[in-house]
């Protein structure tokens, strides 16, 4: 648990112009956030572009990071999707792989019910060779995991948490309040987790750690030791990198920062398309400015 304490980046996967993995530029990224005392990487989590990338690239990227990284920091591991037997079968080539735990969102398109949700993660969680940690994010998934199937789920030894990214404060605070105090509630949204981590959240897993992991791992870590005035002073100084991280979708946007701080092209796989040149201009703009 304490592992995942803090503040983990959602990875990003820089692409070359030809839509290949930008390894050199992975390698970048890597020591930016490490450079800025991030407390653990999430490999292909959305933000990794994760649906436009086969299996045998995901655990490329995995083996790459973990090669990288030698364990110098925990490492989580995306595997989420609507299909539960498809995904306990591709868990099973996991097994070697030195991971803190799996991060699995909920099944997006087929629309469960709440005790659909139930027992799709009870089947990952049983079958999974890592501990689980649920996802919820609405706005991708067109399924809210509500606060009693939440506090359902766990109940199940090998579930640790969740990462909640549904944007209802009142929601979180239900888990926070009800949840065994073995599982972890975090964040998945950058701009929430100052609120989260005031109600018993132990952290979040961010996206605007890509482009600045220094002062919001400070912010974060500010949060946690209770110097509340600091860490809100800290929160309203990033509010327009939130915005801006936002702007034109998730990771297009990130990657125009990322480009215009010279780690990696703005590219990104389609179905998904590059940021504008505006908003590139807009990053290198504000990184100059502060």
């Amino acid at each position: 648990m304490d592992a995942l304490k803090g503040t983990g980046v959602a990875l990003a996967t820089p692409l070359n112009s030809d839509y290949s993995i930008d390894y050199s530029g992975l390698e970048k990224l890597l020591d930016h956030i490490i450079r800025g005392n991030a407390d653990y990487i999430v490999v292909q989590g959305t933000t990794g572009e994760s649906p436009v990338f086969s299996w045998e690239e995901k655990l490329q990227i995995l083996q790459f990071v973990l090669d990288h990284l030698k364990g110098s920091k925990p490492v989580v591991f995306g595997l989420g999707g609507n299909h539960t037997f498809d995904l306990i079968e591709k868990s099973s080539d996991l097994k070697s792989f030195d991971l803190a735990c799996i991060l699995s969102a909920s099944p997006y398109y087929n629309k469960p019910s709440q005790q659909g949700l139930i027992r799709h993660f009870e089947m990952l969680a049983d079958a999974f060779p890592h501990p689980v940690l649920l996802y919820n994010v609405p706005a991708r998934t067109a399924s809210n995991m509500e606060a009693e199937t939440t506090l359902a789920l766990a109940k199940h030894p090998n579930i640790l948490g969740i990462k909640e990214a549904s944007g209802d404060l009142e929601q979180c605070k239900r888990i926070a309040d009800g949840r065994p105090e073995d599982f972890m509630l975090l964040s998945g949204d950058d701009a929430l987790a100052f609120d989260i981590i005031q109600m018993g959240g132990e952290g979040v897993i961010s996206v605007i750690g890509n482009l600045l992991p220094e002062p919001y791992t400070a912010m974060v870590n500010a949060t946690l030791a209770g110097q509340t005035n600091e860490a809100n002073r800290m929160n309203e100084e990033l509010s327009l990198a939130y915005k801006m991280v936002a702007e034109e979708g998730n990771p297009s946007s990130l990657k125009a920062g990322l480009e215009a701080i010279g780690i990696c092209k703005r590219t990104v796989k389609p179905p998904l398309f590059d940021a504008s040149d505006e908003l590139v201009s807009k990053w290198t703009f504000y990184f100059d400015a502060n």
